[in-house]
C-alpha cells in the first residue's frame, strides 16, 4: 500500500488532538494500555522506515558518514540511539514474527531488541525455527518472565555457547577504585552475575539496616548517600572478622520435577538466569539444598540443608515463587513476608501450599477494607 501524503496528515492530526486533550480525560487504564500499544506500532513503523532509509542510501547526498548519523543530527537523538534502531531495523527483515507482532502492538521494542539479540547471538540457523514460539512467548508473558525463557531457550540451543559468554562476563569481571587530586574517590566495576548477586545482597542488607536507623533517629540522607555509606560500612565490618573466621557459604538450590519451557532451572534468587558452568567456582564451598516438587506448584518435599538451615516451608515458598504475588511487583520472596492465601484468622492452615510472598506494601493493603 502506498503512502499517501493526506495519510501522514491524517495522522499528524489525529496526534495532535492527542497532544491537545485534558490529560484528565486519558487517565483510565484501558485508553493508557491502549496509547503503549499504539505507540509501540508507531515505533515498529518508524524502525522499518529508518532500516529503509539505511538501504536505499539517501543520506550519503547529504554527506553523513551513516544512516544513523543522519538521523541522530536530524532528529536531535543519541548516535547510540539511531545506530540501535538502524541494526534492529536490518535484523527485522528476517525476523517475520517478530515483525508483524510488533507491527500489530503484540509485542514491544523491548522484545523485539531482545529476540535480535538472541539471533545475533545464536545465529539465524538455531533463532528461526523457533521465532514464531518466542514471538508467543513474548506475547504472553511479563517481561522479566520472557527474558528468562529466551535465556533458557539460548542455554537450550546453544549450550556451549551460553557457557562462553558467562566465562566472558566471568573473566571480565574488573573494579577501579581511584582518587582524585582533591583527595575524592572514584568508584567503577563490573562483576559477573553471581558475584554481583553476593556484593548486591550485602550491600541490600546493610543499606536496610541504616534505613531504619534512619527512620527511628529522624536523619535525613538520600538512597544514594545511604549506600555509599552500607558500602563503607561493608569495609569496616570486614576488617572487624578475626582471621580464619568461618565465611558464610553460598546456598545452591536445586529444583527437582519444576516443569520449564526449558526443562530445567537455574537462576539467582534475584530471577537472573545463569549457566551452570558459572556455578562451579562456588561449588567447593557452597551448601546444596533440594527441593522437590510435585506438579508446579506444590513443593513435596524441602531437605535441611547442612550446617544451620531452618524454616523449610518457608524456603519452600520463596523457592516456588521467587516473588512477590502481586503481578504489579517483582520484589524478590526472600524480602517478603509469607501472606497465608486463606488467612489464618479463618482457619488457613500454615503450610507452602497455603502460602504466598507478600512485599510489605502488598501485605498491608490486602487488609484494607473495599
Amino acid at each position: 500500500m502506498e503512502l499517501r501524503h493526506e495519510d501522514m496528515a491524517a495522522l499528524i492530526e489525529a496526534v495532535d488532538v492527542l497532544c491537545a486533550a485534558d490529560p484528565d480525560r486519558l487517565a483510565d487504564g484501558e485508553t493508557v494500555v491502549q496509547l503503549h500499544v499504539q505507540l509501540e506500532r508507531l515505533k515498529a513503523v518508524v524502525t522499518r522506515a529508518t532500516a529503509a532509509f539505511d538501504a536505499a542510501g539517501e543520506w550519503e547526498a547529504d554527506g553523513a558518514r551513516s544512516a544513523a548519523a543522519w538521523v541522530a543530527a536530524r532528529c536531535r537523538t543519541p548516535v547510540t540511539t539511531a545506530k540501535a534502531q538502524v541494526r534492529v531495523g536490518r535484523d527485522l527483515r528476517t525476523m517475520p514474527a517478530s515483525e508483524a507482532a510488533w507491527l500489530e502492538g503484540h509485542i514491544g521494542e523491548a522484545q523485539v531488541e531482545a529476540l535480535a539479540a538472541a539471533k545475533r547471538r545464536v545465529g539465524a540457523e538455531r533463532f528461526d525455527p523457533d521465532e514464531a514460539q518466542l514471538v508467543g512467548h513474548a506475547k504472553d508473558l511479563p517481561y522479566r518472565q520472557f527474558r528468562q525463557v529466551v535465556a533458557y531457550w539460548e542455554q537450550a540451543v546453544d549450550p556451549d555457547g551460553a557457557e562462553d559468554r558467562a566465562a566472558e562476563q566471568r573473566d571480565g569481571r574488573r573494579l577501579h577504585l581511584s582518587q582524585s587530586f582533591e583527595g575524592v574517590w572514584f568508584l567503577d566495576g563490573l562483576l559477573d552475575p553471581v558475584s554481583g548477586e553476593i556484593v548486591s545482597r550485602a550491600l541490600q542488607r546493610i543499606d536496610q539496616e541504616l534505613f531504619e536507623a534512619d527512620s527511628a533517629a529522624g536523619t535525613d540522607r538520600t538512597p544514594a548517600q545511604r549506600r555509599a555509606d552500607a558500602l563503607v560500612e561493608m569495609a569496616r565490618r570486614a576488617a572487624a572478622v578475626p582471621p580464619g573466621a568461618r565465611m558464610p557459604e553460598p546456598l545452591l538450590t536445586v529444583l527437582v520435577g519444576y516443569e520449564t519451557l526449558a526443562g530445567r532451572v537455574c537462576e539467582l534468587a534475584s530471577g537472573t538466569v545463569i549457566t551452570p558452568g558459572s556455578l562451579l567456582p562456588w561449588l567447593t564451598e557452597a551448601n546444596v539444598e533440594r527441593v522437590v516438587f510435585d506438579g508446579p506448584d506444590r513443593v513435596k518435599n524441602v531437605g535441611h540443608r547442612r550446617r544451620l538451615f531452618s524454616g523449610a516451608t518457608r524456603r519452600a515458598v520463596e523457592v516456588r515463587d521467587r516473588a512477590c504475588y502481586s503481578p504489579y511487583c517483582d520484589a524478590p520472596a526472600e524480602d517478603c513476608q509469607i501472606d497465608h492465601v486463606v488467612p489464618f484468622a479463618r482457619g488457613g492452615p500454615t503450610i507452602d501450599t497455603n502460602g504466598r510472598p507478600a512485599c510489605g506494601y502488598h501485605n498491608r493493603i490486602r487488609q484494607r477494607p473495599p
